[in-house]
C-alpha cells in the first residue's frame, strides 16, 4: 500500500500557498460569491471523494494536505483520483485548515464538476416519478430533496425558476452525494417544463393546501410530476394555467404547513411506492 508521500512523488503535484489563484477559486466557490461557469463544487473528505470516484465525477483539481492524511485508505483514494485529475496540488496544514469546514480534516479536497445530463436523451419509463422544484430558495432544502429523490428512487429532478446554485456548499452537503446520483434538469421557464411534461404524457400534481383530495387518496400509477413551490411564495401561478391535479397533505395539529422538504418526501414516497415498489411485487 502506497503512503501519501509515495503518491505525491509518483505524480506531478505542485505545492501552492494561500495566495495562489486556485486557492482563491476554492474560497470563491465555498463562499458562493464568485462566477462559476463550469459548475464546479468543493468535495472534501474521504466519503464524498469516494462518491466522486464511484460516479467517475470529473475532477478539475485535487488538493492534498500531507499533514492531515493519516490513513492508508486516504492515501489509496488520493492515488485513484490523482490518476485522473486535471491538476494536482499540495498545501500546508495552515492553508488547508483555512479552507476546511471540519474540526478534524482528513487532508483530501477536490474541485469537481457537477454531472451534465442531456434532456433529449432522457426517456422516462411508463410509471416515472419526477420531482419539480419551482423557485426553491434555500440551498439546504434543495440538497435535502435531492437526497430524498435518491432514496425514493425518483427518475429525475426538474428545476424551474432556479434561486439557488446547485454548487452551493450547503446544497452539496445536504444532498449527501445525491447531487451525483440523481439526474437534474434545469428548464428556462415553467412553460418549457410544462410543454416537455405534456409531450411525454405526464400527469402534473400540484402540492396545494386547497386541494379536495389528499395525496393518499390518489392512486397515481401514471407518469407523475410532483410540483413543489418556493418556501415563501408557493407554486408559480403559471403552473395553474395548464392541466393539473391538486393534492394536499392533511395537517392534524396546530401548524398549517410543513417544511417543503418534508412535504416533498411525503408525496414522493407515496407516488414512488404506488408506481414502482408495489408494481414490482
Amino acid at each position: 500500500m502506497e503512503t501519501i508521500e509515495q503518491v505525491i512523488n509518483s505524480h506531478n503535484f505542485l505545492a501552492i500557498g494561500e495566495q495562489n489563484p486556485k486557492i482563491k477559486q476554492i474560497k470563491g466557490i465555498l463562499s458562493n460569491t464568485k462566477p462559476n461557469p463550469h459548475k464546479l463544487f468543493v468535495a472534501e473528505g474521504i466519503w464524498l471523494l469516494k462518491m466522486c470516484e464511484q460516479f467517475k465525477t470529473h475532477i478539475d483539481s485535487l488538493i492534498l494536505c500531507p499533514e492531515h492524511i493519516r490513513t492508508s485508505e486516504a492515501a489509496a483514494l488520493a492515488e485513484k483520483i490523482a490518476a485522473r485529475a486535471e491538476n494536482l496540488y499540495t498545501v500546508s496544514a495552515k492553508t488547508y485548515e483555512k479552507l476546511s469546514e471540519r474540526d478534524r480534516p482528513d487532508g483530501l479536497m477536490a474541485l469537481a464538476a457537477l454531472p451534465s445530463y442531456d434532456l433529449s436523451a432522457f426517456a422516462p419509463p411508463e410509471k416515472a416519478v419526477v420531482l419539480i422544484l419551482d423557485g426553491i430558495e434555500i440551498p439546504g432544502n434543495v440538497g435535502t430533496m435531492l437526497r430524498m429523490a435518491d432514496g425514493a428512487g425518483l427518475d429525475s429532478v426538474f428545476i424551474c425558476n432556479r434561486k439557488a446554485r446547485l454548487t452551493h456548499p450547503k446544497l452539496i452537503k445536504g444532498s449527501q452525494g445525491a447531487i451525483l446520483s440523481v439526474p437534474v434538469y434545469e428548464f428556462e421557464s415553467v412553460a418549457a417544463c410544462r410543454a416537455w411534461l405534456k409531450m411525454h404524457g405526464f400527469t402534473v400534481y400540484l402540492a396545494d393546501t386547497r386541494a379536495d383530495k389528499y395525496y393518499f387518496e390518489e392512486p397515481f400509477g401514471v407518469k407523475t410530476a410532483l410540483v413543489m413551490g418556493s418556501e415563501r411564495y408557493g407554486i408559480t401561478r403559471e403552473w395553474y394555467d395548464g392541466e393539473y391535479k391538486m393534492i394536499a397533505i392533511p395537517m392534524l395539529g396546530k401548524c398549517d404547513s410543513l417544511n417543503v422538504g418534508v412535504a416533498a418526501t411525503v408525496l414522493c414516497y407515496d407516488a414512488s411506492i404506488k408506481n414502482k415498489f408495489r408494481s414490482e411485487k
